[in-house]
């Protein structure tokens, strides 16, 4: 549970990290995500999970990072 608590706090800053470091590029890029279809981002959700899902799996199944 603590592995997990630590790693929510993690996700928080590094997706806090962009609006506090570049806040007028972060509106920017918020208002072309508002023009985008959803099924565009639907995709892109998709592909990032899938990403994750596989450095999840590279992570505890492979002996490249021990």
């Amino acid at each position: 549970m603590k592995l997990l608590v630590t790693l929510i706090g993690l996700v928080f800053v590094l997706e806090g990290l962009p609006y506090f470091v570049f806040p007028e590029a972060m509106q920017r890029w918020l208002r072309q995500l508002l023009e985008m279809q959803p099924s565009q981002l639907r995709f892109m959700g998709l592909l990032a999970m899938a990403f994750g899902l596989f450095l999840c799996f590279l992570t505890q199944r492979s002996g490249l990072f021990h």
